[in-house]
């Protein structure tokens, strides 16, 4: 993956990643929130960090002391 195509991916994961903020935060003030729905879409933006910081840290170059 070369740099622009990482820069649209990460674009891509943050906007799932607000996304599904917004999920979490609308189910929760439901008055009877899905636990079970909610604990899976919490695992899912879990994944979606890490993907997205996995690609930053690609886009950093690696610095030898």
């Amino acid at each position: 993956m070369d740099e622009s195509e990482i820069l649209r991916r990460l674009e891509l994961l943050r906007v799932d990643h607000r996304d599904l903020d917004a999920a979490i935060e609308a189910l929760g003030a439901t008055t009877m929130p899905d636990q079970l729905q909610i604990a899976r879409l919490k695992k899912r933006k879990l994944l979606l960090r890490d993907e997205i910081a996995m690609l930053e840290d690609q886009l950093i170059p690696d610095i030898i002391a």
